[in-house]
């Protein structure tokens, strides 16, 4: 694989840190951290630019706070500036990189991969019946968490050869525990660190049918047998290489027996149903009077699915489009 240098100037020149700025300010202008940036917007672009020239820039420090939805988890938040600003200079410059050893079989934070058209390509697969008649099902104990350092800056290292780019990329890999869910940087890291395992999958093991959204993994095959098999070379390879274990409640099953349940969906060879929980909350929308902007983001989960009754029974008032 072609290591590729001379980037870190690219991320420090003034004009892709104006761009970083607009980009990451983009639907947050009434946030505070960007109201009290753009008052010394020219001031603090500068002064970041000097930053990375002089390599004298520390991650600040995140707040931390809980969600729960989908799920708990700790959510790291930076101050817009300097540091979310950078994470988006790196990225104008990165994300072609990154891009180019990604698999056609990763999804989920990458431009024009993200739920929809991860649904339609399993769609698509199910269209060869005969050898998508089983499913293994798996995800990785707290991925984010689990990121090892060492091994992603060994990773890193593996395709970019600036020195200087990798002093700035381990001081933000080794600026929280794991990666920080809520970094945008983050998410590239995550897809990266898991890119080496796609591709033994694809090229090595030979797996026609894959789809990866985040660490939420499916792989279809016409043998159960081979699934089982495969599962405990996944979780060697995951534990040798990457540090990181499958958690304990993988299935391998008939995909028709009960459905794929994969990124808010249940799919089957015939139909594809909306995932029970987002019905749940669908309804809960309806019922609370949600505005029109709420009950769209719902009718637009459900169309993509069989899903035309659940519609016309939560929205009867309302014309079906």
């Amino acid at each position: 694989m072609k290591r590729i240098g001379n980037l870190y100037t690219s991320i420090y020149d003034i004009n892709n840190l104006y761009r970083a700025d607009r980009l990451a300010q983009q639907g947050k202008a009434k946030q505070y951290g960007v109201i009290v940036h753009n008052r010394n917007q020219d001031e603090n672009l500068h002064t970041l630019h000097q930053m990375l020239i002089n390599k004298t820039y520390n991650t600040s420090a995140y707040a931390v706070f809980k969600v729960f939805e989908p799920k708990e988890r700790d959510v790291y938040r930076l101050p817009y500036f300097p540091d979310r600003i950078l994470h988006y200079a790196i990225l104008n410059i990165l994300e072609p990189v990154f891009m180019s050893v990604f698999t056609a079989d990763s999804y989920s934070c990458i431009k024009g991969k993200g739920i929809h058209n991860t649904l339609r390509n399993l769609k698509k697969a199910l269209k060869d019946v005969e050898g998508t008649m089983y499913c293994l099902k798996f995800d990785i104990t707290k991925f984010y968490p689990s990121v090892n350092h060492d091994i992603l800056k060994d990773l890193l290292r593996k395709k970019i050869k600036d020195n200087d780019l990798l002093w700035l990329l381990d001081e933000i890999i080794d600026s929280a525990p794991g990666l920080p869910i809520g970094n945008y940087l983050s998410q590239y890291l995550a897809n990266f660190y898991l890119t080496y395992f796609d591709h033994w999958l694809k090229e090595v093991k030979k797996v026609k049918y894959y789809f990866r959204y985040a660490d939420d993994i499916v792989i279809l095959s016409d043998s159960k047998v081979h699934l089982h098999t495969l599962l405990a070379e996944c979780r060697a390879y995951l534990l040798n290489n990457l540090k990181l274990i499958i958690k304990p409640n993988y299935q391998v099953f008939p995909v028709d027996a009960r459905g794929i349940d994969f990124v808010g969906y249940v799919c089957f060879h015939t139909h594809t149903k909306l995932r029970k929980s987002i019905k749940q909350r669908f309804a809960r929308a309806v019922k609370a009077g949600k505005g029109p902007a709420s009950i769209a983001s719902y009718k637009g989960w459900a169309k993509h699915g069989n899903c035309r009754n659940l519609i016309k029974k939560l929205l009867s008032n309302e014309e079906i489009q």
